[in-house]
């Protein structure tokens, strides 16, 4: 009588292995995506908190926002250069806008979003001086 020495795996179990990974896949790469887009969207918020902060850098040597329509993201009113901001990859469409409200000189950023974020998930952040907060909206 001979006896056969096989190793290896049957086809079933290769199968159920397959199918296995498939389904862990098809759960990680939707929450990867959206971590992902999460990781992108608060580079945006990280850089327009860092503009707030070079604003008011430029106004304590100025006595004055920057003026309106300086893009910080392309260094305009000198806020990358002179005052430490440096955009974040991705980062854009920071406008600042002074605003006339009042007796105190205040000013909007608007519209800054990551370009690398699908547009699907990407949001766009403005921030109005006088303690309004951040506030968000997607496209």
């Amino acid at each position: 009588m001979v006896t056969r020495n096989e190793k290896g795996f049957t086809l079933i179990e290769l199968m159920i292995v397959i199918a296995i990974i498939g389904i862990l896949a098809a759960i990680a790469i939707p929450q990867f995506n959206a971590y992902r887009a999460r990781s992108y969207n608060a580079s945006a918020v990280s850089d327009l908190r860092n503009i707030e902060t070079a604003c008011e850098a430029y106004y304590v040597d100025y006595n004055n926002y920057p003026p309106t329509g300086s893009d910080p993201v392309a260094g305009a009113a000198n806020l990358t250069q002179s005052y430490g901001y440096s955009p974040s990859k991705g980062v854009t469409g920071a406008i600042i806008t002074r605003n006339a409200d009042g007796d105190e000189p205040a000013y909007t950023i608007g519209a800054i979003y990551n370009t690398l974020a699908a547009t699907a998930a990407r949001n766009s952040y403005s921030f109005r001086s006088g303690g309004t907060g951040i506030e968000s909206a997607q496209p």
